[in-house]
């Protein structure tokens, strides 16, 4: 099959999943009636147009933000185990926004994923000071990305033990759930997607060229280190974004690159738009199973992703444990 097959499998794919999305849950909709509901509103707009169609929207948005985050970062170190996860992105924008939800509660929205994306580039650059002063193998970097989310979590455990008013909230936005969002948190990710992905793609040929070696791509005119910073700032973004809306979706940054270099190879001009497809097809597919499995209790999403996500971890650590 061709590359342009699969990318089209793909689309399909995940357009099929969204309109199942829209179907199921605590109130079982027909395809007509979800046609009607679309075209005129009705007796079910709220739940298709005001419940399910936006959390549709930020599922997707969320998904194509991380494994994009997950392709960036593993091209710029080279590192198969490399995540927004494990590099500590995801807990330091966890921790940074559990600050703003605790201590200040009633700040404006637009607060919130400032507020991650500080989190999550302190925490990126503590983890690459660490491996610029130890020169870790990438199992080893993985065990230190491993190490400082711990610590991070321990911090947003202390924060809500100690401020337990906010609990309920923070929960349920920390195990990485879509329930009660709305239209509101959609420009944040999806504006920042219509961004991130043309960067994306203008550096995948640069990063192809930068892992034949430093100094064929400095012969070629491009400057490695700008670029690799350049990339790491991107995955910081948008991984840090990604946790603003919806929390910390564990994995989707490992595993979605991990299956579209298995469909596409390592060409990274495919790898981008693949990596997001399929991260958005996964997080979709999280969030429709979390509410469909036995409605009306809606499980997290993050609970579903980490189920598969663990597992195959522990495969990649046994697999690269000589590196």
């Amino acid at each position: 099959m061709s590359h342009s097959a699969k990318l089209l499998s793909l689309c399909v794919c995940l357009i099929g999943v969204a309109i199942f999305s829209l179907m199921v849950g605590a109130a079982s909709i027909s395809v007509r009636q979800l046609i009607e509901t679309l075209l005129s509103g009705g007796a079910l707009d709220f739940v298709v147009n005001q419940y399910r169609l936006p959390r549709l929207c930020l599922a997707m948005g969320v998904g194509a933000g991380l494994g994009l985050s997950g392709m960036l970062v593993q091209g710029v170190i080279r590192n198969p185990l490399a995540s927004p996860d494990l590099m500590g992105i995801s807990s330091g924008a966890g921790l940074a926004a559990t600050v703003l939800f605790v201590l200040f509660p009633d700040a404006p929205v637009y607060c919130l994923p400032m507020a991650a994306l500080f989190g999550g580039i302190v925490a990126a650059l503590v983890i690459l000071l660490i491996g610029y002063q130890l020169q870790p193998t990438p199992a080893h970097l993985a065990l230190i990305g491993i190490a400082i989310s711990a610590f991070l979590a321990s911090g947003i455990d202390f924060l809500m033990i100690v401020n337990p008013i906010e609990i309920n909230t923070a929960m349920v936005w920390l195990t990485g759930s879509l329930w009660g969002r709305n239209w509101t948190q959609v420009p944040y990710i999806w504006v920042t997607l219509s961004v991130m992905l043309p960067v994306a793609l203008w550096l995948a040929w640069r990063l192809d060229v930068i892992g034949l070696g430093e100094d064929s791509a400095t012969s070629l005119g491009i400057e490695p280190k700008k670029v690799q910073l350049f990339a790491l700032m991107s995955s910081v973004i948008l991984a840090s974004i990604s946790v603003s809306v919806c929390g910390t979706i564990s994995f989707v940054g490992l595993l979605a690159p991990h299956l579209a270099r298995m469909l596409f190879g390592h060409n990274h001009k495919l790898l981008a738009p693949s990596a997001a497809l399929l991260g958005a097809l996964m997080v979709l597919l999280a969030d429709t199973l979390a509410r469909g499995i036995d409605p009306p209790l809606e499980l997290p999403a993050g609970v579903l992703t980490s189920l598969i996500g663990a597992p195959y971890f522990i495969f990649l650590l046994q697999r690269y444990k000589g590196w």
